[in-house]
């Protein structure tokens, strides 16, 4: 199934994918993983789980799933996975490079993840995922680059990057931070002989951060196929960490916080694919109610009232442990 075909999918969970961030190592910022993952989170107790993940989705109707190089084993997960499964051809693979594991598998490092957007970074990470994934990697994509990003405007990067879309590959980017929007918007401006390098953005978004909005309701516009991460705010917008406003909008809808949560994305027109980043089949089953969500006008402004100044909500992120 070809990248750009994935969004304009006709099955209402073809629209949402799912991401391996949280269980691909075993530490991250989401709350709650203390409950979520078994105790000991070993190699082979994290590959399970992730496994587990995956067939859930699949069976559910999810096509897309999405890795990164800094996701731990991630990439290594679903490698194993899709040679387990030869059955599953029409689904839609997405890696990023740009940041490098430096936890050795532990949750008390220093560091868990070091940024580079250099072309040395770029070749030596491509290599690795081709290892793992093959020509099963359909979209890659420079991991969350912000408006200082060397990767907006290294030349010798962007024709490697438009070499890699020529023989096939889709090339992308993704954005954190407080300035998404002036992220995107540059991004949209890189050209490699007169014509746009970047076929997809992936940004945060959700009901406490939306500022990049209109920068990805650009990006739509200019053809690009949008992905949505971090649509639960690393679990602020799941029970029992959401707000009362988003707990009240569930009770009424009787579907969870969860959903909720992305089905205010969801309703969004440029939203192609929003990520679920469950860590557990009742999560995912969960998330995957949001297309049945039909919030009405006063719940939407309810729900509207949420979002956050950006810096404020960027460093509330910041500070959030690696569990």
């Amino acid at each position: 199934m070809p990248f750009a075909r994935l969004a304009s999918a006709t099955t209402p969970t073809c629209h949402i994918g799912l991401g391996l961030a949280a269980v691909g190592r075993p530490g991250y910022i989401n709350l709650g993983r203390d409950r979520d993952l078994p105790e000991d989170r070993t190699v082979d107790a994290l590959r399970e789980r992730t496994h587990e993940l995956l067939d859930a989705a699949y069976a559910q109707g999810v096509r897309y799933f999405d890795v990164a190089r800094s996701y731990g084993r991630s990439e290594e997960f679903l490698a194993d996975w899709l040679r387990a499964r030869l059955d599953v051809e029409d689904v839609v693979i997405g890696s990023k490079w740009g940041y490098s594991y430096t936890a050795d598998w532990s949750t008390e490092a220093e560091v868990h993840e070091v940024k580079d957007h250099g072309l040395a970074t770029y070749e030596r990470q491509r290599a690795e995922s081709r290892a793992l994934l093959g020509d099963r990697l359909d979209l890659y994509q420079i991991h969350s680059v912000t408006p200082d990003s060397p990767a907006l405007t290294d030349k010798e990067l962007h024709a490697r990057l438009a070499e890699a879309a020529a023989e096939g590959l889709t090339v992308g980017f993704s954005t954190s931070g407080p300035d998404q929007a002036a992220a995107v918007r540059a991004a949209l401006a890189v050209t490699v002989d007169g014509e746009p390098l970047f076929r997809t953005v992936q940004s945060t978004y959700n009901a406490l951060e939306t500022s990049a909005g209109p920068a990805l309701a650009e990006a739509y516009d200019a053809g690009l196929t949008v992905i949505v991460k971090e649509g639960m705010a690393n679990g602020r917008l799941a029970e029992p960490n959401a707000p009362d406003a988003l707990k009240a909008v569930a009770r009424e809808t009787g579907l969870g916080c969860d959903a909720v949560a992305l089905a205010v994305i969801l309703r969004r027109p440029w939203a192609g694919v929003v990520l679920s980043g469950a860590a557990t089949t009742l999560q995912l089953a969960s998330n995957l109610h949001a297309p049945a969500v039909d919030l009405d006008e006063d719940q939407a402004s309810r729900l509207a009232a949420l979002v956050e100044e950006p810096g404020a909500y960027w460093e509330r992120r910041g500070y959030l442990p690696w569990h």
